[in-house]
């Protein structure tokens, strides 16, 4: 009895180590076996090309709804074939519809499954986006953000079909985001050996957006845990889609030994496996050189891009930069002080196996400031409650009130000043101040970073009132309430004219205007990145 019980677990042990690698078809369903030591089977449905069941190391983590694109494409041309590169075995799944293909390609040995999407347009079935919808019982827990994107057990709506309150805190899927340039794993987690699964994107070169674009990545929503990896939407849309090019290769990885990072991922393989609009390295240039004028407080970010793909890199202390791979092409190349503009240089070449060399340059001009409240560095840094907004809803009973607001130059601090003016809600702000002697004309700068339904600031100096601005280009998508504040980065100058501004007290008043209306926190509203009076 003891050899027989023996035998078992050699046996079980030996099935789990040398799983059967490849592929078999069952039906209109390919079974697909990586033949890892950590084993991974999943079932692809040869009619839809929606992954219908993931089994890790035995158990089954697939909802019963699909994992996918989109919310699935309804019907797709699904291949599955054998591959062997550079000597390594591999199952590459191919599904066809008459706008994209899509990829799924196994690794002998590896717990993963590397995904690549090529679009020649929008899907017509909705967001280009992956979707892993699993288990919620298996896989609860979230992260890198936590319970902050967790609306299983909600009580009650906040705002349309995806904000809610849950124990009293106020959840979304969308304050799960991440900036573009500082994406890592985002994961969904649990199980008593605590399985992760994680998405992984090297670079995503053919999003829109740019490096500090954000979207959603999980969401426990009761009857699963959704993973995403969201390669276009429209939220918060400033920049067109990209189409006829490759989104990926990104990765569905499976893990019992914690989270995986994002330097450790290598998918230069792909360049064996006949995948439409993959660029090898080999095939692509870079640039370098120096970007200047920027404060080194400040994170140095230069970003590049035309209609076919979008690069950027944090540029050293000093300012030395360069590019990651580029695939071959004109671009534009934009400077950042932290996420504000202060440069653009046009016609920038990248070939194929040569580096290019293109320095760039802060074009802010300097000037006498009499005050400034906040960093020109495109977010509401060190502002009220901008320490809460990205995961959580302005209502949160977290949040410090909003109010009107007066700020006191020089005795008010910067975490005073409000983040963003809700036409209905907090609207204005009064800035009071003196000054030892009367200026002449001067300039009062108003930076801001989103405006939602055509809010924009008019100042009010004394008792002069400015001219009251054009509508700002429209974003058809809520920011603040979803945890986002980047849109087009409007920065308003206004003219003060000379006589206005005296020895002594002196007040400004901004106040938020737009023809247009809402409710509470869904009223027009401008989101401010900095205030400054200069001459």
């Amino acid at each position: 009895m003891l050899l027989h019980l023996l035998f078992l677990s050699v046996f079980t042990f030996a099935s789990s180590v040398l799983a059967a690698f490849g592929f078999t078809k069952s039906g209109s369903n390919y079974v697909i076996d990586a033949g890892s030591s950590n084993a991974l089977v999943f079932t692809v449905n040869g009619a839809s090309c929606d992954i219908t069941s993931i089994k890790y190391r035995g158990t089954e983590l697939q909802d019963s709804q699909g994992t996918h694109l989109s919310s699935g494409l309804g019907s797709a041309t699904v291949t599955v074939q054998s591959v062997t590169a550079s000597s390594v075995n591999y199952v590459k799944v191919t599904c066809t519809t008459s706008t994209l293909t899509h990829y799924m390609v196994v690794k002998e040995g590896e717990s993963n499954i590397y995904l690549a999407t090529y679009i020649k347009e929008e899907p017509s079935v909705g967001e280009l986006r992956f979707i892993a919808r699993l288990k919620s019982s298996v896989l609860p827990e979230e992260y890198p953000y936590g319970k902050v994107s967790t609306t299983s057990g909600s009580s009650t709506s906040v705002e349309g079909s995806d904000v809610f309150v849950v124990s009293g805190e106020t959840r979304s899927k969308f304050y799960s985001s991440t900036r573009f340039i500082d994406k890592d794993a985002q994961c969904v987690y649990g199980g008593s050996d605590v399985i992760h699964v994680c998405v992984l994107a090297p670079h995503p070169e053919s999003s829109s957006g740019g490096p500090f674009f954000r979207d959603i990545e999980s969401n426990n929503a009761g009857a699963a845990t959704n993973l995403y990896w969201y390669m276009n939407s429209g939220h918060v849309q400033t920049e067109s889609f990209r189409t006829n090019v490759l989104h990926g290769p990104y990765v569905l990885y499976f893990s019992r030994s914690g989270i995986p990072r994002l330097r450790d991922i290598d998918t230069s393989f792909f360049s064996g496996l006949s995948v439409t609009g993959y660029v090898a390295e080999s095939g692509r240039g870079y640039v370098s050189g120096t970007a200047s004028g920027v404060s080194s407080s400040f994170q140095i970010v230069v970003h590049w891009y035309n209609s076919a793909a979008q690069y950027w890199t944090i540029a050293s202390s000093n300012g030395a930069f360069t590019s990651p791979a580029m695939k071959p092409g004109t671009y534009t190349m934009v400077l950042y002080q932290g996420e504000f503009k202060v440069a653009t240089a046009t016609g920038v070449s990248v070939s194929a196996g040569k580096t290019t060399s293109k320095s760039i340059a802060s074009t802010l001009t300097s000037h006498n400031s009499l005050w400034k409240i906040g960093e020109y560095d495109g977010q509401p840094t060190g502002f009220l409650n901008a320490d809460k907004f990205l995961r959580m809803h302005p209502s949160d009973s977290r949040m410090s009130a909003w109010t009107p607001a007066t700020y006191t130059v020089g005795s008010s601090s910067i975490g005073q000043f409000p983040m963003a003016i809700f036409q209905n809600v907090n609207n204005p702000v009064t800035i009071k101040f003196n000054l030892a002697s009367a200026p002449g004309a001067a300039t009062l700068r108003i930076a801001t970073t989103l405006s939602f339904a055509g809010s924009r600031p008019q100042a009010k100096v004394n008792s002069w009132t400015g001219p009251a601005p054009s509508a700002p280009t429209k974003i058809d998508s809520r920011g603040v309430t979803r945890g986002a504040y980047r849109g087009y980065g409007e920065v308003y100058d206004v003219s003060i004219p000379s006589g206005t501004l005296v020895a002594g007290s002196n007040t400004i008043t901004i106040t938020s205007i737009s023809g247009s209306s809402g409710t509470t926190f869904l009223n027009p509203n401008f989101i401010f990145d900095a205030v400054e009076l200069f001459t």
